[in-house]
């Protein structure tokens, strides 16, 4: 016959929520950032950290520092999988105009206020100016730009692990959970 006390199932319980909790925290946004911007009426790139975490999916907003500019948050995004770790966020779905004080915001889908990761304040630069990327590069004299001025952003090599972190992701879990069992059960 096994005895549960009721204290280790409470203190095996606490260690489940208290790790869940920690896991969801790392969602974060890798660019754009302080020093990663976005150019006006171009394609720009998303990233987020999508290894350590129970999130499955998300809404992208987009917003402003200053109230005068954005009043509230803009979705442009209604649902993205976590799994994918990176974007390419097109014209269409992000046309905000240059200037400081960006910030991108995932957040719940069900409720926009539930926000679970905010981006460092970000600039966003004219049309026709250069990617964090190609400004790095042409110091040392390689970048390259398309006949219109503009160029595209870096691609992203997180993705290609993406289906690794979920079957690691799962198997962090599992293990939790044999965990908290041996706790309750001991």
């Amino acid at each position: 016959m096994v005895r549960l006390s009721l204290n280790k199932v409470f203190a095996a319980s606490a260690l489940v929520l208290a790790s869940v909790g920690s896991v969801a925290a790392d969602l974060q946004v890798t660019s754009p950032s302080s020093s990663i911007w976005w150019v006006a009426q171009s394609q720009n790139l998303l990233e987020w950290s999508c290894q350590d975490t129970t999130i499955g999916n998300f809404t992208v907003l987009v917003t402003n520092t200053s109230p005068t500019i954005a009043v509230a948050p803009i979705a442009i995004i209604a649902i993205q999988n976590n799994f994918d770790c990176s974007i390419l966020i097109t014209q269409d779905q992000a046309n905000q105009p240059a200037g400081s004080g960006w910030q991108i915001l995932l957040a719940n889908p069900l409720n926009n206020t539930d926000v679970y990761a905010t981006s460092e304040a970000f600039e966003i630069k004219p049309l026709g100016s250069l990617y964090p990327s190609q400004v790095t590069s042409s110091a040392v004299g390689t970048a390259s730009s398309t006949a219109s001025g503009s160029a595209a952003p870096a691609s992203s090599s997180t993705t290609t692990s993406s289906a690794m972190s979920i079957r690691g992701a799962g198997l962090g879990m599992g293990m939790l959970a044999a965990g908290v069992a041996a706790v309750a059960f001991a």
